[in-house]
């Protein structure tokens, strides 16, 4: 049986999918970490509840997007492919922000609008979701970094992290919503007497 070490990170460098070696501390594996982390905390998410029916379409979302995450470090560790995409010389349809939009609309059809910012929390499933909409956003930052640099970065990642923090967004709520709980409202801010 195959071990799970390699040794061939032990002085902190690392393969990329072109066969090419980097550092472990460069931005390409350091964004590609993020969604990883991202991908983690959604499994989080997924494990932090039943499969109540108020919830089925939420679960059926988040596994589909693990998927998906998956793909998107795929792509993101090959300089190669995303240099393609970029130039407009290849066919990628790993990951399709337009895609998420539809999953958002429905997973807030039954919610009350919002009128005040939200905290953080409610049920774990929720809580577990406002995480993962944290670090997406961190993705996406380093992402709109790398891309501002000169990193080959496709435009489609771009747009997939900024919609698929939205989907968690609502997704957090959706899941509260499904629990009886509602949102944690911040009302502003505290003074002391």
């Amino acid at each position: 049986m195959p071990r799970i070490y390699t040794r061939t990170g032990d002085d902190g460098d690392t393969g990329l999918v072109d066969g090419s070696r980097t550092t472990k501390a460069d931005p390409r594996v350091d964004l590609y970490g993020e969604v990883d982390e991202l991908n983690s905390v959604l499994g989080l998410a997924l494990a932090s509840t039943t499969d109540a029916d108020e919830i089925a379409e939420l679960r059926d979302a988040l596994s589909r997007i693990q998927v998906e995450l998956f793909e998107l470090g795929a792509l993101l560790a090959d300089p190669v492919r995303c240099e393609r995409l970029v130039a407009g010389t290849g066919d990628d349809h790993a990951v399709d922000g337009a895609a998420l939009e539809p999953v958002i609309d429905a997973l807030e059809a039954p919610l009350s609008p919002l009128k005040a910012f939200i905290l953080p929390g409610g049920e774990p499933m929720a809580a577990a979701l406002h995480l993962a909409r944290t670090v997406c956003r961190r993705a996406e930052r380093k992402a709109v970094g790398l891309r501002r640099e000169g990193t080959a970065m496709p435009e489609s990642v771009l747009v997939y992290l900024n919609r698929l923090s939205d989907l968690l967004f609502v997704a957090a709520r959706h899941a509260n919503h499904a629990a009886g709980r509602e949102d944690v409202l911040w009302s502003g801010r505290r003074t002391e007497s």
